[in-house]
């Protein structure tokens, strides 16, 4: 039984992956324990780790860092390529304002930590560790501790204690996580909050932010018109309306390129609501929401798009209204309508709404693909590709006036805004960036159990050592530089009627806390809390990061 004591004490691979893959287990069981509908969620695996790690639970350092660091990296890039398509049409509408309530609770925690040193006399590499683990902000611990080290380089008899910088972050990160939890609970309990309202009210605003397509029934009264094909008309309207069919004499007809309009003839298409004036000017009387069963030899199917020969062509490139008698009205993209004009791309796992004869939509289908064995393969080029990118641009220095060290955005950042871009992008070349919800949030989900677990296993040893020996004072000011700018500024915040769901993703974001966006997102299946936390995260992650270095500077 020797070889078990040394697979569960020992320093290798072996060791850290059974620990790793025990602590998650049971964290991710503990997390499911609901006490007055209250859950640890994905917290659960942290604080599993404390516990295995105080009862002696050890994994090499350099092993658990590196784990650690790509958990991390797995799940703001499932993050960023899941909110990239929105992204910059949210920053448009509300960004600006998330971003000011964040910037003010990055600011508010720094005052706290930089009062607590002036009133209290809590030494600089404490209280700056401290604040780093009160945030749950890693990266600024790791540029904090880098000033630390060049500050004892040039300066031989300084006492700066470097380690004491990650023993205040591992007693402050535990409360932390479950701070910002606990102040989104009582946020919801104070401003009596129904979830499903909050989800009925982002989905209303989404629909009124965005593209919302309508069916209508134009009659086309334009004299100008009469004996011009269809093809002349779809390049006249190309932008404000698809067609779908077209009524003559009470018979539908497939609206094919060449086909000829007559006195009379009414239009059934799709269009923008933003567009229906337009379509007045330029077509005759347009009716919206006269929807009408199609029957008889003409159908409407859904297809996805999983032929990789197809993806990044234009509707006009593809040509299937010039080719077959149908005709696609709608694209679905990542949970957004989309109006396909000919400069439309089709890409890798679109749905496409397509109208027309019944005897060709299997043709029509195997161009598409629709095919679910090819869609449920990863891509898993352009995820290593993204993830390399965001590396770079994450260790790209930042030089600023004052700082000894330069900041990064680090192995979370620079892989977030990499991601974001490439999301929003969809493709470059021959490489498409979509990734499907499943192969999405088993990352996610993979990528945050595996963080929480080394950080669990990596602060336990020291936790409750440094707690009896005078410690909790530190736990209780890492809650205060938690707890206290959350509180304030989300309460401001549903003062102002900002939606709840953002609420508690701009509060995740303004953290940098990857474990409260988790419960954020258990909260509803909408985009609302992801959305808030990527507008918010790239601005504060820097913000994060400059100032732990900025306050272990100016207090030492």
């Amino acid at each position: 039984m020797n070889f078990i004591n040394e697979l569960f004490t020992g320093s290798g691979i072996a060791t850290a992956l059974i620990l790793i893959c025990i602590t998650a287990f049971v964290g991710v069981l503990v997390g499911k324990i609901e006490i007055k509908n209250v859950r640890l969620g994905v917290a659960g695996v942290l604080f599993t780790g404390i516990i295995l790690a105080h009862f002696g639970a050890h994994v090499n350092d350099e092993i658990l860092h590196f784990a650690q660091e790509f958990g991390l990296i797995l799940f703001v890039y499932a993050i960023g390529i899941d909110v990239g398509p929105r992204f910059f049409s949210t920053l448009r509408s509300d960004g600006l304002k998330l971003n000011i309530f964040a910037i003010s609770i990055v600011l508010m925690g720094f005052g706290i930590a930089l009062s607590l040193h002036y009133f209290l006399g809590v030494r600089p590499e404490v209280i700056t560790g401290i604040m780093c683990g009160a945030v749950t902000n890693t990266p600024g611990l790791g540029a904090a501790r880098q000033v630390v080290n060049d500050y004892n380089a040039m300066n031989p008899d300084s006492m700066v204690d470097g380690d004491v910088l990650g023993t205040g972050y591992a007693v402050a990160y535990p409360l932390g996580v479950i701070g910002i939890i606990f102040s989104m609970i009582l946020i919801k309990t104070i401003f009596r909050v129904k979830i499903s309202h909050e989800v009925d009210e982002y989905n209303e605003s989404l629909s009124n932010s965005n593209n919302h397509l309508e069916s209508v029934v134009v009659k086309i009264t334009n004299p100008n018109l009469f004996g011009k094909t269809v093809e002349y008309i779809v390049d006249f309207v190309d932008k404000e309306l698809v067609f779908s069919r077209i009524e003559r004499d009470g018979e539908f007809l497939i609206p094919t390129a060449t086909f000829v309009l007559e006195e009379g003839d009414v239009v059934h298409g799709v269009s923008d609501d933003k567009n229906i004036d337009r379509l007045r000017l330029k077509l005759g009387s347009v009716e919206i929401g006269q929807k009408r069963d199609i029957d008889g030899d003409l159908v409407m199917q859904r297809f996805l798009v999983t032929n990789h020969k197809i993806a990044g062509k234009t509707i006009e490139q593809l040509g299937i209204y010039r080719r077959y008698p149908a005709n696609i009205t709608r694209i679905y993209r990542t949970g957004i309508e989309i109006l396909p004009t000919k400069r439309t791309t089709i890409e890798i796992g679109d749905s496409v709404r397509v109208v027309g004869k019944r005897a060709v939509m299997n043709e029509i289908q195997a161009e598409i693909g629709d095919s679910i064995k090819e869609w449920s393969h990863p891509n898993v080029i352009p995820l290593f590709m993204g993830i390399a990118l965001g590396i770079l641009v994450g260790s790209i220095p930042l030089f600023i006036p004052g700082l000894p060290a330069p900041a990064k955005l680090g192995l979370a950042g620079g892989p977030l805004i990499i991601a974001i871009l490439l999301g929003w992008r969809g493709r470059i070349g021959n490489f498409n960036f979509y990734m499907n919800s499943g192969a999405n949030l088993l990352l996610r989900e993979m990528g945050i159990t595996l963080f929480l677990a080394c950080v669990g296993l990596g602060a336990g040893g020291k936790f409750v050592e440094t707690i009896t020996n005078g410690g909790y004072m530190w736990v209780l000011y890492g809650a205060i530089i938690t707890i206290v700018p959350i509180m304030i500024i989300g309460t401001i915040a549903r003062l102002m009627k900002v939606n709840y769901l953002k609420i508690c993703g701009f509060m995740a974001g303004s953290m940098t806390d990857p474990p409260a966006l988790e419960y954020a997102n258990g909260l509803s299946s909408t985009h609302a809390q992801s959305m808030a936390y990527a507008s918010v995260y790239p601005l504060t992650m820097f913000l994060r990061i400059l100032l732990g270095q900025t306050l272990i500077l100016i207090t030492l």
